[in-house]
């Protein structure tokens, strides 16, 4: 089964009308939608934004559903020129940019006593989803790099310099680092699927409007090519 999170009901609601043989179930005030998704079991679940709901979320999918691969599909903003508005980020690993436990020696990033410092993305999830991107969305960069993860909205260019210094992201947004937690210490395959939003700078409010619909569009077409062929 797989598991598919997106924060909001933009990100999700495409895939919820593709399903059938659906039954919705509530779980921590989110409702999971279980069926089959271009004929594969599938659980789509709006979590909400930021870290905590995503934790919980992933956890709920990993505990109570069973399901064999996370994905987590949404909108960012890019931290590199290169990567345009529309353009689809893969995540090879994600961290949590806004964890900072230095006063107790730890790198900024590093979540105590965890054995890694990124949480790593699954290759063959993330090879599949770049030929599916490549075939429904031709027009579309693609790009696999670091996803950075903060209970933050980042539009300050200042922010983003540091994020591309300090971690060398190559986008930003709110859950995807907690999910990867999650799946990490579930033993479950996951990937961050990201469409690029904004610039994560100081026009990233103005551009986050104007675009978010043509990002998240970009998105659900790679999600159902993906889907259809795991």
């Amino acid at each position: 089964m797989i598991g598919i999170i997106g924060a909001m009901d933009q990100e999700v609601a495409r895939l919820k009308e593709e399903m059938t043989d659906v039954t919705v179930e509530k779980k921590a005030a989110m409702d999971f939608y279980c069926g089959k998704l271009r004929g594969k079991d599938a659980v789509v679940v709006r979590s909400g934004i930021g870290k905590v709901n995503a934790a919980v979320c992933t956890q709920i999918l990993a505990g109570h559903y069973g399901v064999d691969a996370v994905i987590n599909t949404g909108i960012a903003g890019s931290l590199k020129n290169e990567i345009n508005i529309g353009d689809i980020v893969l995540a090879t690993d994600a961290v949590q940019h806004d964890m900072d436990a230095s006063g107790f020696g730890y790198p900024v990033g590093k979540v105590p006593q965890m054995d890694i410092f990124e949480f790593p993305a699954d290759g063959r999830l993330r090879a599949l989803a770049e030929e599916c991107s490549r075939a429904v969305n031709p027009e579309v960069g693609v790009f696999c790099g670091r996803v950075l993860s903060g209970d933050q909205f980042i539009d300050s260019k200042e922010k983003k310099e540091w994020l591309v210094k300090t971690f060398d992201g190559y986008c930003t947004e709110m859950e995807g680092a907690a999910i990867a937690q999650a799946a990490y210490l579930n033993g479950i395959p996951c990937l961050i699927v990201r469409s690029i939003s904004d610039k994560a700078d100081d026009s990233a409010n103005m551009d986050y409007e104007t675009f978010e619909a043509k990002a998240i569009e970009n998105s659900v077409r790679l999600m159902l090519e993906m889907v259809g062929r795991m």
